[in-house]
């Protein structure tokens, strides 16, 4: 299935300008003047709130190595101190103010976690939108590139029949 979109058409939607009706060669040209790639990472990163940076780095943490050996020795602690160690325990077998405590935290972090991943989606669609912008382009211009090869070659065969005779 072959797309309708002219070539002028397209560089309209690329450059995301109202551009007078102009021909497909100054179209292109100035597509080939104008930078269409963005720094999706820089852009989204100025547009951050701050519980967006509190989101990130708690999900930077929480999905580490570090995090999971250090909470799981904090738990190993919690047990022996409550279950060995204390005669008067705080919190005696079976846990429940740990079970409660983990409850809450399961209950908080889930939700930031899951703010990280849709802004990283949101990320990675933009690089996506923006990757597509740059491939369509490329297209554009090599197909530009093409054509002007072709008449090229076409003017050198008129020249070499001239030549022949």
């Amino acid at each position: 299935m072959k797309n309708t979109k002219s070539k002028s058409d397209i560089v309209r939607m690329l450059l995301n300008q109202n551009i007078d009706e102009k021909s497909e060669e100054e179209l292109l040209d100035m597509l080939v003047d104008n930078p269409i790639a963005v720094d999706v990472d820089k852009l989204e990163e100025s547009k951050m709130t701050f519980g967006d940076k509190v989101a990130d780095k708690l999900t930077e943490i929480a999905g580490s190595w570090n995090f999971i050996i250090g909470f799981s020795l904090f738990l190993i602690f919690w047990i022996v101190l409550n279950g060995v160690i204390l005669i008067k325990a705080v919190d005696p077998y079976p846990f429940i103010l740990l079970n409660l405590v983990l409850s809450c935290i399961a209950a908080l972090q889930a939700p930031i976690i899951m703010m990280s991943q849709n802004r990283q989606a949101k990320k990675d669609s933009l690089r996506n939108q923006n990757d597509y912008k740059i491939d369509l382009k490329s297209e554009l211009i090599l197909e530009e590139l093409h054509d002007k090869i072709d008449l090229i070659l076409e003017r050198q065969e008129k020249i070499e029949k001239m030549l022949k005779k």
